[in-house]
Parts: structure tokens; sequence; C-alpha cells
């Protein structure tokens, strides 16, 4: 087989068929030209992987004929729309529905967090348990503030917003099976617990609330969602609830549970960005601390306000709860 010829001969038509599935309105006989066109390079795509198995021939064609075959099944397409409708109602509502699960992760491992603290504070000798007596002075002295600047605010931004990302992401991907989720939050209770009481050890509790509450307020409030969500899906195979099986209450509440992933995404940036440039930044406390106060206040109420709206429209549309629904 001649590829050179092969193509010389049916590139106009190729051309032809890219142009139509760029995805503008098409007239009827455009439409019919469309469906011959798709049909002719997917007939050449087969020709070429048995005769003539050229790499860059079959990507172009293969790409042809996806992108034929999305224009005329109506293949979906990411619009401003659709994002829009995720952050006004997707994800919002997601994070409504898990609301009792995430909030009472929140208050159930922040009282285990305080505890721990108190106990470390008061008890000067398990810090050195858990930590080492001289690594708790050096903590004290500068290692807790120079965790903050030890890198360029940009990088460190990153690494913070990929580390919580993915601490997240176990919370939601394991959370069927719920215990790892439970040895998760364990851990990030316990650290916390442990750097905060030994700061409250050697008297400097001021300075341990002043650089973790700008960020941890929405920081912490991520954890505990992902946490919730995650929990609520384990839950869900456990209890599926009425009129429902195990397997569709699962992916019901995984399907809330990718939601949540994704928004959380966006969630962590932010507490990212104030924990690196906020946090160290030489802002008098009080204003840091109600920078990180205001933005998560912020979202506790986009999540009640545009959450419980959706939560009300869903229901309207749901012909088990409104009979009127069509």
């Amino acid at each position: 087989m001649d590829l050179d010829a092969y193509v010389a001969e049916h590139d106009a038509e190729w051309r032809r068929l890219e142009q139509l599935s760029r995805g503008r309105r098409l007239t009827a006989a455009e439409v019919d030209e469309l469906v011959a066109l798709y049909q002719r390079a997917a007939t050449h795509l087969s020709v070429v992987r048995s005769r003539s198995p050229d790499p860059a021939l079959v990507a172009r064609l293969s790409r042809l004929v996806l992108a034929a075959r999305s224009t005329l099944t109506g293949g979906s397409r990411l619009s401003w729309r659709e994002v829009g409708r995720f952050f006004t109602e997707g994800f919002p509502l997601a994070v409504y529905r898990a609301g009792a699960w995430w909030s009472g992760v929140a208050v159930a491992f922040t009282l285990l967090t305080g505890f721990l603290m108190w106990w470390v504070a008061g008890h000067p000798e398990s810090a050195a348990a858990f930590i080492g007596e001289d690594a708790a002075e050096e903590l004290v002295a500068s290692e807790f503030a120079g965790y903050y600047t030890e890198f360029l605010p940009s990088s460190f931004a990153f690494h913070l917003w990929t580390h919580n990302a993915w601490l997240a992401a176990q919370c939601l991907a394991s959370g069927v099976l719920i215990v790892p989720v439970l040895w998760l939050l364990w851990n990030n209770a316990l650290n916390i617990g442990v750097v905060g009481g030994v700061m409250f050890a050697y008297g400097r509790g001021d300075l341990f609330f002043s650089l973790i509450t700008p960020h941890g307020l929405l920081e912490l409030t991520g954890i505990y969602v992902a946490a919730g969500a995650g929990l609520r899906i384990g839950w869900s195979w456990i209890a599926p609830g009425p009129h429902r099986t195990r397997g569709r209450a699962v992916v019901e509440a995984a399907r809330d549970g990718m939601l949540v992933a994704v928004g959380l995404v966006g969630l962590f940036a932010v507490s990212a960005l104030i924990e690196a440039f906020v946090t160290p930044s030489p802002l008098p406390t009080a204003f840091r601390i109600g920078i990180g106060a205001a933005v998560w206040l912020a979202f506790l109420g986009y999540v009640v306000i545009l959450g419980s709206a959706a939560a009300a429209k869903t229901r309207e549309r749901d012909p088990r709860t409104n009979p009127h629904a069509q």
C-alpha cells in the first residue's frame, strides 16, 4: 500500500470532516455530509490499521473518528454553564447532604485534639515521650515558627495544596472501610495535639494559635468534610435506609463523594494560599486571624445557603417527595 498516495487521495475528505466536527451548529445537509464522511473515515482507519499501521496516521484518523462520533451523538462538552452549576449546586449540595457527618467528625476530633493538647501541656514528660526533650525545645525555639518560612511561599503553597488534597482523597477513597478514615483522623489529631501541647507546656500557646488559626479553620474543615463524606459512603453500605438497596445507597453516596473531592481541591488551594502568604506575614495577629475566619465563615455560609437551596430544588423535582413533580 502506497501510504503517501492514500493520504493524498483522501486528505481533502479528512480535512472536511475535521471542519464539520468542530461543534458549530450544522444544517441538515451538513449533518448528512458529516455522517457520510464519518463512515468513510472509519473505513480508512480500518484499512490503515490492517495494511500499513503508521502511528501518526492512525492517531490522526482516530481523533477524527472520535470527534465526528461525539458531534453526531451529542457527546458532552464542558461548558461554563456546567462549571457554574457545579459550584452553585453540585458541590454545595453534596457537602450539605453530608453535613451531619462532617459536623459530627469536626466536633468529635476537635474535642479529641483539645484533650490531647491539654494532657501534653499538663504532663511535660509526655512530650518527651512523644518527640524527645531536645526536639520539644527546638520545636518551641524555632522549628514551629520556622516551618512557615522555610520555603518560598509559592512552593510552600503548592506542597500544602497537594498534601491536603491527597489526605482528603484518602479519606474519601477509604471511607467504605470506615476504619482507615478514623485512623487518618486520629493521626491528624495526635499531631496537632502533641505540637500544641508542647507549645503550651513551654508557655508559647499564643504563638501556636496565632500561626495555626488563620489557615487551620478552613484547612481542618476541608479535612473533616472529606472524612465525613467518606464515612457516609461506608455507613450507606451498613445501613442503606428504606426502599434502597445497598448498591444503590453506596452509589448515591459515592457520587456525592466525588463531587466533594473535586470541590475540595479548590478549598485546599485557598487554605494553602492563606498558610503560605498570610500566616507567616508581618500583619498583626488579629488581622491574620480575621482573614482566616472571614474565609472560613464565607465557606460555611456558601454551603448552608446554596446547599439548602439546591436540596430544596432537588426535593421539588423528586416524585418520591413531591407528587406533583414532573
